[in-house]
């Protein structure tokens, strides 16, 4: 969802930075770019460590949910140009459309229109799974509710552990650079600059 569909990584940068910045702990663009898709708490945990900080679960929560009202304040919904359309004609074509997130189901809802989350045939959120990513059960637990194989299956991903995650699982995986530059995208077997590039590759790469 975040970095593919919706145009929100700025403002999850921002909502980072200023939940910690009382911390006095300085985060980067790349630091919360390269750990997209992460489990919020593994995330927290990950930042709070570079500064020596390893507080208690209920600490954690508290800095997780001043992080999250941060976000809303400042998000403002950009779906990228061509999405739909994309997501749509792949619909109509007969592909099955899952959507992996490892945002929390409450927050996809308010964040992603319900007219385009009905073009998904089904919806992994954060909560659904017990290991996010980089490990492969979020995408294998997609496939497994749209009963296909992995080795079926094109992921889109922007950010290099879902990018792994999807690798783990068996999957073809298609990277899009619209946070991060190609040399962090590597792990991909493509990497295109948005998503309504991927019909023509689908086409090409993809036996009906």
């Amino acid at each position: 969802m975040d970095g593919v569909i919706i145009d929100s990584m700025p403002y999850h940068f921002i909502a980072w930075y200023e939940s910690l910045r009382s911390l006095g702990v300085r985060v980067s663009c790349l630091d919360i770019y390269k750990n997209e898709g992460e489990r919020w708490d593994k995330t927290l945990k990950g930042l709070l460590a570079g500064s020596g900080i390893n507080p208690a679960p209920g600490v954690l929560k508290k800095i997780f949910f001043n992080r999250q009202k941060i976000f809303k304040k400042y998000f403002r919904r950009f779906i990228f140009k061509g999405t739909r359309e994309c997501l749509e004609c792949l619909r109509k074509k007969g592909y099955l459309l899952g959507m992996v997130t490892g945002t929390p189901g409450v927050e996809v809802k308010r964040i992603l229109p319900e007219s385009l989350r009905k073009i998904f045939h089904c919806v992994v959120t954060g909560e659904q799974v017990k290991q996010g990513k980089p490990h492969p059960e979020p995408y294998l637990r997609a496939a497994n509710i749209l009963n296909v194989r992995p080795k079926e299956c094109v992921v889109v991903e922007n950010a290099p552990l879902g990018i792994e995650s999807a690798k783990k699982a068996g999957m073809f995986c298609v990277a899009l650079s619209t946070g991060l530059p190609p040399e962090y995208l590597k792990g991909a077997d493509m990497v295109l600059g948005e998503l309504n590039e991927l019909g023509l590759v689908i086409e090409r790469v993809c036996v009906l």
